[in-house]
């Protein structure tokens, strides 16, 4: 049984870790901004009027997409720069490079920031791919190989920076506000996707593509500079924290190791069941997830016979939806628990079942009102948004069984979401290609019983108590 955290509370908004979670936030949205900049560009880049198919690892081709009218790509959006014969299979392999690039790097960074720290790996990530972004026009220019280069190593930046967080939040996060801040700092990248969906094409047709690379890429560079200058690994080191938000903050977590260098249990993670939970948990959430940001225009255009890539801003509303339930789930979740109403292993199962049941529901329902187009872009908006619950759920768990190795464990089950990614749209793919009308109801009843598949084995083997394996040993010296 899971003991409930202390309801000692100290102060909340203006505290300094509260600051950490925005400029965690901007970071996050910078960095979504910059992965799918290229898809926004890459309309005016090539010259040519016909987009890639969806990737398989990449959410990035159809991002652009959604936002391109073909009859209207070199017209509107050409102005007076360079463009580039880049075929559709070309562009499909720039797409994809950069999410290679991350999968490279997602479970070794995860490792290293627990032994060099987790300000430094994620800084550099966050400077390198800023850097890369500035870049990119330039590379465009040498070739398509050195655009491909690059974007595998910004995705290997990225895979540094986005695993690295959970070390910050295992000695930054009180147990009562650790969704919350989580919340608050993840809902960065789906507000970043609707900034860049919104804004891009503007910059692109006021000022030349290149700028929303320069403007990004900048961006990116002054968020480093926050970074550097408001973050730290430790609370104890921080030169401005207040004592009385140290204390609340040391008080409040267990006894954490200070040593830098440390073996990882990997037979012992193996056979933990705990853990396989949140892994299966990342498999079906993301398996849903990618379909439908990935094939969200092809659906609307095949089913629905509308063409809504005349609007950014609608393609953009279900990234407002996951981003404004990602912060209010974590409000939500933290308020049970500071309240006392629910044990923490509760809220977990409560959060990650609406997380999983209820975009599986919306997704039964689709194939059934596919003749109403403001029912079928609602439900398509829930999707995301209903999915985004589970940031509160086994999407954090791993700060409760292990905070000692959680930002290794992120990296797994981020690639448990990956694998899941490529599975999906792959079969997506395959299922769409046979029969449009039966295909799509099958790729949506397939998502439905993956979801309840991972829902089931997380209620059944979730935990929340740190596991024997994870716990700090003492030694004693005869």
């Amino acid at each position: 049984m899971d003991e409930k955290p202390s309801t000692r509370r100290g102060s909340d908004f203006c505290s300094l870790r509260y600051g950490l979670a925005v400029v965690m936030h901007l970071s996050n949205l910078t960095m979504i901004t910059q992965r799918v900049s290229l898809s926004i560009a890459i309309i005016a880049m090539v010259n040519s009027t016909e987009q890639p198919t969806p990737v398989n690892t990449s959410t990035d081709g159809p991002l652009a997409d959604a936002l391109e009218d073909p009859s209207r790509s070199i017209k509107e959006f050409n102005t007076g720069t360079a463009a580039y014969e880049w075929s559709p299979e070309t562009q499909g392999l720039i797409f994809s490079s950069i999410s290679y690039g991350i999968i490279l790097t997602l479970v070794p960074s995860g490792y290293l920031a627990g032994i060099f720290g987790a300000k430094q790996m994620l800084g550099a990530g966050l400077l390198i791919s800023s850097l890369l972004t500035l870049f990119t026009p330039l590379a465009a220019d040498w070739g398509v190989s050195l655009v491909i280069v690059i974007r595998t190593a910004q995705g290997m930046a990225q895979g540094m920076a986005w695993t690295g967080q959970f070390t910050i939040w295992a000695r930054w996060a009180p147990p009562l506000e650790r969704s919350k801040l989580t919340s608050i700092a993840g809902s960065g990248a789906a507000f970043g996707s609707f900034i860049i969906l919104c804004v891009g094409g503007l910059i692109s047709q006021a000022l030349g593509w290149p700028f929303i690379f320069y403007i990004f890429g900048g961006l990116g560079c002054v968020c480093c500079l926050l970074w550097f200058t408001v973050i730290y690994d430790d609370p104890a080191r921080h030169p401005c924290i207040s004592v009385r938000e140290k204390e609340h903050i040391v008080s409040s977590l267990a006894p954490q190791s200070t040593s830098r260098r440390r073996s990882v249990p990997i037979k012992a993670m193996a056979r933990c069941l705990p853990l396989w939970a949140i892994f299966m948990g990342f498999f079906s959430h993301f398996w849903l997830c990618t379909i439908i940001i990935t094939y969200l225009p092809t659906y609307i255009h095949s089913v629905l016979h509308v063409n809504i890539r005349e609007s950014g801003v609608l393609s953009s509303l279900p990234f407002v939806a996951a981003s404004a339930c990602t912060i209010l789930g974590g409000q939500l979740a933290d308020f049970l628990l500071s309240r006392n109403l629910l044990r923490l292993i509760t809220v977990r199962k409560l959060f990650s079942s609406l997380g999983l049941l209820l975009p599986s529901l919306c997704a039964v329902a689709l194939p059934f009102v596919a003749s109403s187009y403001v029912t079928t872009i609602v439900l398509l908006i829930l999707i995301p948004g209903t999915s985004n619950l589970c940031d509160s759920g086994f999407i954090i768990n791993t700060l409760d069984v292990a905070p000692r190795y959680s930002s290794f464990l992120m990296g797994i089950s981020r690639g448990f979401g990956l694998i899941a990614g490529i599975v999906s749209s792959t079969a997506t793919g395959f299922l769409i290609g046979q029969d449009s009308v039966s295909g799509w109801r099958n790729v949506f009843f397939l998502s439905a019983a993956v979801n309840m598949f991972g829902l089931f084995f997380y209620l059944t083997f979730g935990q929340a108590e740190i596991q024997d394996w994870a716990k700090e040993r003492t030694l004693t010296r005869l």
